[in-house]
């Protein structure tokens, strides 16, 4: 007897502004093309696209976005058993919980983001085989993808006793640490950078809810009474949906629940959460430049120019981010694109009166 399906579970609420001005409020990262085989949003619903494998997945996203996310879908050649489109933000543990509600207790869910990248797809399908015994067994499951660099933007994971199958209880967890912090980590081995991509049972997430974050939970069962179905659109109450608190997954319940697991994937993978990882997604030339659009790079190094437009030349110049749209143009030290939010407070005070 062939094992049942698993309902992929599509995350696209999301902003994205950390790629501006190539990602923006009114076009996020997800509906972006940042590299060969469409945007991220459709190479995500590609990824779980074989019906022997998974179900239609549910997708979560802005109710501001439904329009845009139902022709990335309609462009990829796919469709969603069900699309739950939230009023406002209020991070990963609603999202997910709204997907649970929604779904039976007995479905295996496959949480993903919809702005990352998996480069190597037969090791994604392995990973996702590999935590399938421990999710039945009552875990709640997250892919750690293997680090090769001391990463200050990623949460990182420590593997602790085997459980089996390539699985391995999780035995600590660290968010965005610091440069020597991550460089110790990598240093010592063990730990895995936390992709967000997590496998569980419906009924388990919710079990964990409500130990964890009843009054989260609470709230999303209240937006989901009084939600309206039309067709394959959910939307939940506006109001009950506006007093749930909000926060996200893994410091709602993967952080602090006794049965997290978390199995290993060499898979190519990157959350493509700033430039610097953009560069380091490659490809790169022999200068170590990642070059896209009209630009030439003569004499310049460990560059990433990119041009939605204009022509853009970047002459002897190195270690440089240059992005150019049609509405505004970046220029900032490699190392320092984790500091981009200052740009955009610095834009928006011009803003206000």
């Amino acid at each position: 007897m062939s094992a049942a399906p698993i309902t992929p579970v599509i995350l696209a609420g999301g902003s994205g502004v950390r790629l501006w001005p190539l990602s923006r409020l009114d076009r996020p990262k997800q509906l972006v093309a940042l590299h060969d085989g469409g945007t991220l949003l459709q190479q995500t619903a590609k990824r779980v696209s074989d019906p022997a494998r998974f179900t239609p997945p549910v997708m979560v996203a802005s109710a501001a976005q439904a329009g845009a996310v139902e022709d990335q879908l309609e462009a990829a050649g796919t469709a969603a058993r069900l699309i739950i489109l939230e009023p406002e933000p209020r991070g990963t543990a609603v999202a997910v919980a709204l997907a649970a509600i929604a779904s039976s207790a007995e479905a295996l869910l496959l949480v993903l983001p919809s702005d990352h990248v998996v480069a190597d797809q037969a090791a994604f399908r392995r990973a996702v085989a590999a935590s399938r015994g421990p999710a039945e067994a009552g875990r709640l499951v997250c892919l750690g993808a293997k680090p090769d660099r001391p990463e200050t933007g990623y949460g990182w994971i420590r593997r602790g006793e085997a459980l089996g199958a390539g699985a391995y209880a999780a035995a600590a967890f660290r968010e965005k640490p610091d440069r020597s912090t991550a460089e110790a980590m990598l240093a010592e081995g063990g730990w895995l950078w936390n992709t967000g991509i997590f496998l569980f049972r419906a009924g388990t997430l919710l079990a964990a809810l409500e130990a964890l974050a009843p009054d989260l939970l609470a709230g999303v069962r209240r937006a989901m009474e009084g939600a309206r179905v039309e067709g394959e659109t959910l939307r939940p109450d506006a109001a009950a949906f506006a007093a749930i608190p909000a926060a996200s997954l893994d410091r709602a319940v993967m952080e602090r629940s006794p049965d997290v697991a978390v199995v290993p994937a060499a898979m190519g993978w990157s959350d493509l959460g700033s430039w610097e990882a953009i560069h380091a997604f490659g490809p790169a030339d022999a200068a170590g430049n990642v070059l896209a659009g009209d630009v030439v790079a003569p004499g310049s190094r460990g560059c990433l120019v990119r041009s939605e437009g204009p022509a853009v030349v970047a002459l002897g110049v190195e270690d440089l981010v240059i992005v150019a749209t049609e509405r505004a143009v970046l220029v900032v030290p490699l190392k320092e694109t984790q500091r981009l939010q200052e740009a955009l407070d610095a834009l928006e005070a011009r803003r206000r009166p």
